[in-house]
């Protein structure tokens, strides 16, 4: 006979087994993000949220950095703080001035600083991980949450820029957020819409982008109050959702500096046409306008892009789409499409679709749009949305389904955890993986500057005193790192010999001294992925 006590062993264990997966999946996660974020130098943006988050704190002035709303740089501030760092209140240059001031100049400790400054952004992408797996475990029950959140804690992409001091992790995490919300207010409105609202509000008040969310997350709040509530209190409940984000991002300025006070910068355009409808439409502060007409100012640029080896001025509309195809690992992305199959076939998931699937298709239509082919981090919410999506694999009444899925995560798992700790540069195993990415791609896909500490470790152990040449594309100081190079763009091509290192970046862009610094040379050495190391005669 079988006590009860021994009966309800492996029932205990089973009710924990899922709990225990949680915490190991955010484990890793958390650890290959803080080695990232410990070993490398500041990214080219990082500087600037950096500096412009100690001027909110210390100052409350909004003066740095419009071109963004303030909430990712408080939060970013938030850690920085804690490293209690030294800032000269009689600074006036400009933010990359500030940023590298900040940084370099001023006493501090820079990556002491900046790890300080990354932390509290990992703690939000980890946070933003049991959005997924709750998202998931709502549509498919707690298998299809584990392999939802599998997928977003193994995703080299989330890893990447989870684990910097930037802006795109929170705001598309934010959006991801309020579509949860607004799906578990198809049960009641009460408490879910208004905090739907808040999240909503809270991707609007990080990056500007996430207004396109803004009509995408209405519509998805109707749909979820239409069941159960009448028309008349259906708009209602609408209207009080884009009140509440708009108020969340009025909150946020004012948290910066409650009397906003405000000078329209200079160089800020005017803006006519729709485009300057938008802007006065727009219910927001008046900062918040100005930073709209900088970014609608950054479009009319014509920027560099790379793809698939070609460098080119412009934009392409296909660039974000083929880009994901090169850092989405194969297992993830034929999850991806398992899942939004089952989204549509699956008659119980079906309700979901819109949710999971609508709000990824529309910003990444926005983005699709956009004039600055830079990276992928301009569309991490693919990824979030599509771990969710990708649960849906495990609803098709297929025995093997759960079991095919389990190994397509582990694929995934495999994949990821060989990039580490370089998940910046990572592109899958079709494309050669991370040392190969930099010939298809650049910039924030794989070289944004960010190994400067690991060029200094490496120069001092395998060029131990041997003088060099660098072109280097970032916003760190070399010298800082003990790095004692020549600048290569600025010397005459027949000066320069010996040992010469190169940001991948520069070649990419094409840049005619470095294409004439390195041509018919190959690398005989490399730096993270994203740094080549040449021998020039």
């Amino acid at each position: 006979m079988i006590s009860p006590s021994a009966a309800s062993g492996p029932s205990r264990a089973r009710r924990w087994a899922p709990a225990v997966l949680v915490l190991a999946l955010l484990a890793q996660m958390a650890l290959a993000m803080l080695t990232a974020a410990r070993e490398q130098s500041p990214t080219i943006d990082e500087p600037i949220y950096v500096g412009a988050a100690l001027v909110y704190l210390r100052e409350h002035s909004l003066r740095y950095n419009p071109e963004h709303p303030p909430l990712g740089k408080l939060v970013i501030g938030a850690g920085a703080a804690l490293a209690r760092p030294r800032l000269d209140p009689g600074f006036t240059g400009v933010q990359d001035d500030l940023g590298r001031h900040v940084l370099y100049e001023s006493g501090n400790d820079a990556q002491r600083l900046l790890l300080a400054a990354r932390i509290p952004v990992i703690v939000l992408t980890l946070l933003f991980g049991l959005v997924v797996f709750a998202f998931a475990r709502d549509l498919t029950g707690t298998p299809g949450g584990l392999v939802a959140l599998g997928l977003y804690a193994f995703s080299p992409d989330v890893i990447a820029h989870g684990s910097l001091a930037t802006l795109d992790v929170p705001a598309a995490g934010f959006a991801l957020t309020s579509a949860w919300l607004a799906w578990r207010a198809r049960r009641a409105p009460l408490p879910w819409i208004p905090l739907a609202g808040a999240a909503l509000g809270a991707a609007v008040a990080t990056k500007m982008s996430a207004l396109a969310a803004v009509p995408v997350v209405a519509v998805l709040v109707a749909l979820s109050c239409r069941a159960h509530e009448p028309p008349r209190r259906t708009l209602r409940f609408v209207a009080g959702t884009v009140a509440v984000a708009v108020l969340t991002v009025w909150l946020t300025y004012l948290a910066v500096d409650p009397r906003l006070r405000w000078t329209t910068p200079g160089g800020v355009p005017s803006t006519g046409g729709l485009r300057g409808l938008l802007v006065g439409l727009a219910p927001f502060p008046r900062p918040f306008h100005d930073g709209m007409r900088l970014q609608f100012m950054f479009e009319r640029e014509t920027w560099d892009g790379f793809l698939f080896g070609r460098h080119y001025r412009g934009s392409l509309w296909y660039y974000l789409p083929a880009a994901l195809l090169v850092k989405t690992p194969l297992g993830m992305l034929a999850l991806w499409a398992a899942g939004a199959a089952a989204m549509a076939a699956v008659p119980r998931l079906r309700p979901a679709a819109p949710y999971v699937l609508v709000p990824p298709a529309v910003l990444l239509a926005a983005a699709m749009t956009g004039s600055r082919d830079l990276g992928v981090r301009y569309a991490l919410f693919v990824p979030m949305f599509l771990a969710v999506a990708a649960a849906g694999a495990t609803a098709f009444r297929w025995r093997w389904a759960p079991g095919a899925a389990a190994v397509l995560v582990a694929a995934v798992a495999v994949s990821s955890l060989r990039a580490f700790p370089y998940y910046l540069p990572y592109s899958n195993e079709a494309f050669g993986g991370p040392s190969k990415t930099h010939l298809r791609l650049h910039d924030s896909n794989v070289d944004w500057g960010q190994d400067l500490e690991r060029l200094a470790h490496h120069l001092r152990a395998e060029y131990p005193g041997e003088p060099a040449w660098l072109a280097y594309k970032g916003s760190g100081v070399p010298s800082y790192y003990g790095i004692r190079a020549q600048d290569a763009l600025a010397a005459p091509a027949d000066r320069v010999h010996g040992l010469l290192v190169v940001s991948d970046s520069w070649v990419a862009k094409a840049d005619p001294r470095v294409l004439a610094l390195v041509k018919g040379l190959e690398p005989v050495d490399e730096v993270g992925h994203s740094i080549s190391i040449y021998r020039r005669p």
